[in-house]
């Protein structure tokens, strides 16, 4: 009962978090193509700086916005992915091979589709766009339509994290350039010294976060992506519990039973590993902070004499068309070959109804975008990434509703 309902309540704050983050997006849009489209720009490029003594770093808001905040954002994925592995849905691959084989296929077949149409050129590096499902976006859509299957929304979430360790494989061997061998290496010794704290049994999590700061700062002068720090870090964050939970062990008289209820509450709280700590810390500013603010920065773009090019067709057809198929297909190959079982109360139009809210890519989209494109290539991949995520939540939501209105009786969805 626990687990199911921290795993509501993670649902819950992603799916609210995605309705301020479409209005984020909406409001970008609106000021990029409005009399204000001017200052709107203008915010984004405004220099801010942090000086002490001899040492100065200085970036356009809009890149404290995505190398520092989206630190956090990536940071909380991280953390994700590490309770996943060691102890949630994807310890046992049998368990998760489902989603494992679908979040794979929903990767290739996008990236696929895209380089049918971008085999060549500049155009070619944005093949990893489509490859991304923004979980945010896709829990909010799923939220509208009553009587989900907790399973299904199981499988999205579990198919979402994986989408983000690929995103997160991705950008670390595609999208870097050229290596500073030095700050790399002292970004490895701050890496070091936080797994050893870990190793030690510290369970505070002000020394960890401590350390991220240098490794942020390390990783960002090494050529790497800055935000890669957030997740590195995930991996020093300690999961071990302090010691074991015990729960309720008598039935005796109210009195008593209402102080056995209170010693519960406490156990419970002194049970959370730092980890779920911090992870439970995050989401509410991830989902209505930093993803909005995030949206609100990079999702506007002047539509005026813009024209669609192959880019913006690879993007909209590897989120639409390849999202979907690919699922799709790599759900019944982990089936054929029992590698996975439907959840229950889950059927193939379920998988398919998921498939198309996985081509809400928005977020990582957006993010993989701005490192692949600049200029009009870029306005090009915002436009493909935000009318294929629209469409793609469209017919999801049409799928999804359309599917539990005609479940007469207990049916798979």
């Amino acid at each position: 009962m626990l687990v199911r309902r921290w795993v509501e309540q993670i649902l819950e704050s992603e799916s609210k978090g995605g309705f301020l983050l479409f209005f984020a997006a909406l409001l970008a849009l609106f000021l990029a193509n409005s009399p204000w489209a001017a200052s709107y720009f203008a915010l984004k490029e405004v220099p801010v700086g942090l000086r002490i003594g001899e040492f100065a770093l200085e970036k356009p808001l809009v890149l404290w916005v995505n190398d520092l905040l989206m630190a956090l954002f990536f940071l909380l994925v991280g953390l994700e992915l590490k309770r996943e592995l060691l102890v949630g849905e994807l310890r046992e691959v049998r368990r998760a091979g489902l989603a494992l084989s679908a979040a794979l296929g929903g990767m290739a077949v996008p990236a696929g589709l895209y380089l049918l149409l971008n085999a060549q050129g500049a155009e070619a590096r944005g093949w990893g766009i489509p490859m991304a499902t923004d979980i945010a976006f896709a829990l909010g859509v799923m939220a509208l339509v009553p009587g989900v299957p907790l399973g299904l929304k199981l499988f999205l979430l579990t198919l979402a994290i994986v989408d983000d360790l690929g995103a997160v494989l991705v950008i670390a061997l595609f999208y870097t350039e050229g290596l500073n061998l030095g700050a790399l290496a002292w970004a490895g010794a701050v890496l070091g010294l936080a797994l050893l704290l870990n190793r030690l049994g510290v369970r505070w999590l002000w020394p960890y976060l401590l350390l991220g700061l240098p490794l942020w700062y390390l990783i960002l002068k090494s050529g790497l992506h800055a935000t890669l720090a957030g997740v590195l870090l995930a991996l020093a964050i300690p999961l071990r519990l302090p010691r074991p939970f015990q729960g309720a062990t008598r039935e005796e008289e109210p009195e008593a039973l209402e102080l056995e209820l209170e010693t519960l509450e406490e156990e419970v709280e002194g049970a959370q590993s730092p980890l779920h700590r911090l992870e439970h810390s995050l989401h509410p500013w991830v989902a209505y902070a930093i993803l909005p603010l995030f949206a609100f920065f990079n999702a506007g773009v002047g539509l005026a004499g813009l024209s669609l090019g192959s880019v913006a067709f690879g993007v909209a057809l590897g989120l639409l068309l390849g999202k979907p198929l690919g699922i799709l297909l790599g759900a019944w190959l982990a089936l054929r070959l029992g590698l996975g079982m439907l959840p229950e109360g889950v059927g193939f139009k379920g998988i398919l109804a998921v498939g198309f809210l996985a081509g809400i890519g928005f977020t990582m989209a957006l993010f993989i975008a701005g490192l692949a494109f600049a200029g009009e290539l870029l306005d090009q991949a915002k436009v493909g990434v935000l009318g294929a995520s629209l469409l793609a939540g469209i017919l999801g939501f049409a799928l999804l509703r359309g599917f539990q209105a005609r479940a007469s009786r207990p049916e798979a969805l």
